[in-house]
């Protein structure tokens, strides 16, 4: 069997911790980053908090940086499943849904501290590397309570979410946080969508990850399914938690489920813009 020359695009597999950490309750797993994907300049890590106690100490970022606190439950998705509490610029914030956190560059972020768990729920963490970043740091008497969506936008009623049966989250655009240089939307897959394929080949002036993340927190690479995700016409076929880096420019999608046994996140990243307009063009538009 002939392997596609986009194979380089995919992550099947992440890159664990070099040393095992202390805290057992959280341990990122990392799914895309420039060192997986030869010139994708962000890097993605995910994991299952699984227990309570987790706490992630201060710390800076170079770059914009996204942290999405993910609740686990199909059937609830905005329940989070947990209260977690986390200073950005020094001002405590609390989170209790499912939510989105928008980290400008060298502002301090942390500590973070799980006040309550209730069930796993996932974090997920997007450093947006060169491209896509380089405002300023805040400074002054900001509210950093603008950076937290702690509720989405719904986007219903359009070719892609009748067919996904049900509704995208939007969590990330510049509509919902000023100054967004990222696009992102989520949500579960609890079917096989109708019509399969339900998402056409398309392309963009932008950098895309797509995520597809399953639903076990004690088997976090098991997808669950069977999806087929064609860059440029050629196929990668993939039945575990995966990243796909599409370059901007190139086509990619159709993306077709050969199996589903289980309900599966699909996250679509687009760097380098928040505006849903340029940053989804393949049948997101409200009817």
């Amino acid at each position: 069997m002939t392997s596609s020359r986009y194979e380089k695009y995919i992550v099947r597999k992440p890159a664990y911790p070099a040393v095992p950490r202390a805290e057992k309750s959280r341990v990122p797993l990392t799914y895309m980053s420039r060192k997986l994907v030869p010139g994708c300049n962000v890097t993605v890590e995910l994991g299952w908090v699984r227990a309570p106690g987790a706490r992630v100490a201060e710390r800076t970022y170079d770059y914009d940086t996204v942290v999405l606190y993910i609740g686990g439950d199909p059937a609830n998705p905005e329940e989070l499943g947990g209260v977690i509490e986390c200073r950005l610029g020094g001002q405590p914030l609390t989170i209790d849904t499912t939510s989105a956190l928008y980290v400008p560059k060298g502002v301090k972020h942390g500590p973070i501290t799980w006040k309550k768990f209730i069930r796993p729920h996932l974090e997920v963490s997007l450093v947006l590397g060169p491209e896509g970043t380089g405002r300023p740091t805040a400074r002054g008497d900001v509210d950093y309570e603008k950076y937290l969506v702690r509720h989405p936008r719904y986007l219903q009623n359009t070719d892609v979410t009748d067919a996904l049966q049900g509704p995208a989250g939007i969590y990330v655009s510049s509509d919902l946080i000023p100054g967004a240089k990222a696009y992102i939307d989520f949500g579960w897959i609890g079917g096989i969508p109708r019509p399969n394929p339900p998402i056409p080949d398309h392309s963009h002036d932008y950098a895309e990850v797509v995520l597809n993340i399953g639903g076990d927190p004690a088997h976090p690479e098991d997808l669950g399914a069977e999806i087929e995700f064609c860059i440029d016409g050629e196929p990668l076929t993939f039945d575990t938690t995966a990243a796909v880096y599409a370059p901007k420019g190139i086509k990619h999608g159709p993306l077709t489920w050969k199996r589903l046994d289980r309900p599966h996140l699909l996250m679509p990243i687009v760097i380098g813009t928040g505006s849903l307009a340029q940053a989804a063009p393949a049948g997101y538009k409200e009817k």
